[in-house]
């Protein structure tokens, strides 16, 4: 069985305004010894899984690594050359996709060697917009030129897999801001870019704001919700037209680089989270570790399962996933085997959507309509409401 695992990183150097994860500004003195807690994590898994009655990946491969926070760029470069020793003495790996998240202005020539020549071989780098005001108001530490500059780095080191984002309604974004950003990261000739829609929620310090009438961070130069939709339709063309495969409603890639271990989410793959909130899932249960490094750390330095939450997945619940997890790939997915699979039918509902205009046939596949991308919670919360027959 082929297995992807995943490191969370929590450390940030501040914390953008936009952000709701749970990550946060620590002393850097924390990071080697969380790093340490990480390492013994994966040495004791086996016997951590088996000791919690969760149900391992029989003779699992590793083949996707990845890396994310939080900013694991501000890691020493020993650190995740570390992580990745652990696992191959650990697992059993052939890794095909090894990624690193990295902030630009913590890229430097000497980490970006020690990233290569310790088998990463993809950066996802956060990008967010190429005008310094927006990176200003969202809280952001690098400026327009430490973008171009991170690429040339990463190129100069050997990378030839590189993913940067952008995201459409950041304060003070505009038509002609969007474009431009738009046009220097096409500019750039990545591998793979992704387009986030802003999301407000009372989880960040911005969306809280907003939802409270408030005027700090910003939140008042915040673009409409149209603005935002037509900011990401023009990423559609653009992204197109420049030779980009749009596969997931965020992602899109130059042919033959998507990201494998990404895709595992999408297609309810088994894989394994390591470190503070990271999240596992082997088919039918799905664990999360705590949240707080220090809780985690403690946990794991004292042998115990650092899982804060575990679940048994219900018929239901897989059923929801499945449509909600692999209609984010532009690719649609194959309904027949769904219903095989569950012994349900959502043809009623999904036919009322349909001839709405929001879900459409490719064949025998099942996908969301390409003009209603920048609706597809409200899709998805109408195809579920049906009660499986």
């Amino acid at each position: 069985m082929r297995l992807g695992v995943y490191v969370q990183v929590p450390f940030c150097q501040t914390k953008c305004t936009y952000c709701n994860f749970h990550t946060g500004v620590f002393s850097s003195g924390l990071y080697a010894s969380y790093v340490d807690a990480v390492c013994r994590e994966i040495d004791g898994y086996p016997r951590l899984l088996r000791e919690n009655g969760i149900a391992g990946v029989s003779e699992p491969l590793v083949d996707t690594v990845y890396v994310g926070g939080g900013t694991p760029s501000l890691l020493d470069p020993s650190a995740p050359r570390r992580i990745l020793d652990r696992f191959r003495s650990a697992f059993h790996c052939e890794f095909e996709e090894v990624t690193l998240e990295a902030d630009p202005e913590t890229i430097t020539e000497a980490k970006a060697a020690a990233w290569r020549e310790s088998g990463f071989d993809r950066i996802s780098m956060g990008a967010q917009s190429f005008e310094d005001r927006e990176l200003k108001a969202a809280g952001r530490m690098h400026r327009r030129e430490d973008i171009f500059n991170a690429v040339r780095i990463l190129r100069g080191a050997g990378f030839r897999k590189i993913s940067a984002d952008l995201i459409a309604g950041l304060p003070h974004q505009t038509e002609q801001t969007w474009n431009a950003s738009l046009e220097d990261l096409l500019g750039l000739g990545l591998e793979h870019i992704s387009i986030y829609m802003m999301e407000i929620d009372e989880g960040s310090r911005l969306g809280l704001e907003v939802l409270t009438g408030g005027t700090r961070y910003s939140a008042a130069a915040l673009p409409s919700d149209d603005a935002m939709a037509e900011f990401y339709e023009r990423a559609c063309i653009r992204l197109a037209d420049a030779g980009y495969v749009h596969y997931e409603i965020s992602n899109w890639a130059l042919p033959g680089f998507e990201s494998l271990h990404n895709l595992k989410y999408w297609r309810r793959e088994p894989y394994f989270g390591f470190g503070a909130g990271a999240h596992s899932f082997n088919g039918f249960q799905r664990w999360a570790n705590a949240h707080d490094p220090a809780a985690y750390a403690e946990a794991v330095n004292k042998g115990r399962f650092p899982v804060e939450q575990l679940e048994k997945l219900s018929r239901d619940q897989a059923l929801e996933e499945e449509f909600f997890l692999g209609l984010r790939q532009l690719a649609g997915i194959d309904l027949a085997r769904i219903e095989s699979k569950y012994g349900a039918s959502l043809r009623p509902r999904i036919e009322q959507l349909r001839a709405q205009g929001l879900l459409e046939w490719d064949g025998a596949l099942l996908r969301l309509a390409p003009g209603r991308l920048t609706v597809s919670n409200e899709v998805f919360v109408n195809l579920l409401q049906a009660q499986p027959e």
